[in-house]
């Protein structure tokens, strides 16, 4: 568990594996992290090695693909914070939302310091040692587990973030590494300046404009579908402030529990499939300042309480999200600070800055502490380029994110997907998928300026 005391305690790690179809034709292993962090690689490769326009048919003809719980996540000595999964669910789902004025801030930090307080009372020492770079450390591990001379990774998301750390602690051991909905590694560990222990988190990543971005593009693509939109009669943008100004204070309740419009909306704009869905809540509630309570909870994708207290507890997303996000990163820990990015966002960004605000508000109580965290730097020679994937209207990893970070790599170089949507797993490209196939066939970058198109519109 800790690399500092190689004989003290131990961990095991649950990994997954899809062996390479043509053997005979075979590179390598593909290592896969799908991002959070938090989420379980085991059940994400068991979900979704065969989306060809993530792995095609040619790509895992030539890897075995692999994927693992890291540490801290699910089957892999997980951070749980709960005695099970039904007070886990009671805490977590009726979290106090975003707060409408200083009396709801105030419960939300009370919400966020008694999340933390569970973590540091039941996780044990795990918590102490979920940072990323004792994760590219592990990786470094199963890479010679396979027996592999150097790496081939592809990051998604917060995988990028693991990816990064990885390539500068073991630069002589990349052979190919994609990095897939990118980000400005120095502004997300660290901050520029004095950010890191003043602005929130998300904040000085850009989101905000990541998401405004995406939902701007959610809204052309409604208006040019028509009729398969519908949102889309009359102007759709016109339509939306009506909207947001009619519920500016009248929450929108999902199991019973209040969110706002913005809160909704930006929940759904990582996956385009679900724009559809989205578009149909939003005329809903435009015509009868309502909408069906399935198709809220349809949309925003909370899960039920659970029938079962004996059900197995198994995820534990948010624990793991914020124990390793909460190790890696400075942000700050005083709540004035938020109070004052948060009057900044309503002024800056009116429907979607406030979110990013209040995202990681546990981090700002977390007791956990991994000396380990690594902070730089960012542009160690490797062995290799790196490819970074990233959609124009990306609303969790904004391009302008994806851009800083590759200038921080020794050598690196970005490929734009048009269209909005979280990486290359949710937004469909054949274009994006053959140049990600060549590259970690051969370990060349693409041409610069190559770019790609989505191969549909949400809306068909």
């Amino acid at each position: 568990m800790d690399y500092n005391l190689p004989h003290g305690e131990q961990i095991d790690l649950a990994l997954i594996k899809l062996p390479a179809t043509d053997p005979n034709k075979r590179i390598g292993t593909l290592f896969i992290n799908f991002g959070g962090p938090g989420n379980s690689g085991v059940d994400r490769l068991r979900q979704r090695a065969r989306w060809p326009w993530l792995f095609s048919d040619e790509l895992r003809s030539r890897f075995d693909l692999v994927s693992w719980d890291q540490r801290g996540v699910a089957r892999s000595a997980a951070v749980r914070c709960f005695p099970d999964n039904a007070e886990q669910w009671q805490y977590l789902v009726p979290s106090p939302g975003l707060p409408a004025d200083a009396a709801a801030e105030d419960q939300l930090f009370v919400w966020a310091q008694g999340f933390a307080d569970r973590c540091r009372e039941r996780a044990g020492s795990i918590v102490d040692h979920v940072s990323s770079t004792n994760s590219a450390r592990d990786l470094e591990l199963l890479r010679r587990a396979v027996g592999d001379p150097a790496l081939t990774y592809h990051g998604i998301s917060y995988g990028t973030q693991l990816g990064a750390i990885y390539a500068n602690l073991f630069p002589g051991r990349v052979r190919a590494m994609v990095f897939d909905g990118s980000i400005d590694f120095e502004g997300n560990i660290s901050g520029r300046g004095s950010d890191g222990t003043t602005v929130p988190l998300n904040t000085r990543q850009g989101v905000p404009v990541g998401t405004a971005s995406a939902f701007d593009q959610f809204l052309r693509d409604c208006s040019a579908a028509g009729r398969r939109c519908a949102f889309a009669g009359g102007d759709p943008w016109t339509k939306w402030a009506a909207l947001t100004d009619r519920f500016r204070h009248s929450p929108v309740l999902v199991y019973g529990h209040p969110g706002t419009l913005p809160e909704i909306a930006a929940s759904t704009l990582a996956v385009p499939d679900s724009y559809p869905e989205l578009a149909e809540l939003l005329q809903q509630f435009f015509d009868t300042g309502t909408a069906a309570p399935e198709l809220v909870v349809d949309v925003v994708g909370t899960s039920p309480p659970p029938a079962d207290v004996e059900q197995s507890y198994l995820g534990n997303r948010e624990e793991a999200y914020n124990a390793i996000q909460c190790s890696d990163s400075i942000v700050p820990t005083d709540p004035a600070d938020y109070r004052r990015a948060s009057a900044a966002a309503a002024t800056s960004s009116p429907d979607f800055g406030r979110i990013s605000v209040f995202d990681t508000i546990p981090c700002a109580f977390w007791q956990g502490h991994d000396a380990d965290r690594y902070t730089g730097p960012w542009n160690r020679r490797t062995t290799a380029p790196i490819l970074v994937l990233n959609t124009r209207n990306d609303p969790a990893t904004p391009l302008d994110g994806a851009y800083a970070g590759a200038a921080e790599l020794h050598q690196a170089r970005v490929v734009v997907t048009e269209g909005a949507g979280h990486t290359s797993m949710y937004v469909a490209s054949t274009c994006t998928e053959r140049v990600k196939r060549n590259y970690l066939f051969t370990a060349v970058l693409p041409p610069v300026g190559t770019s790609c198109s989505r191969d549909r519109s949400p809306f068909g």
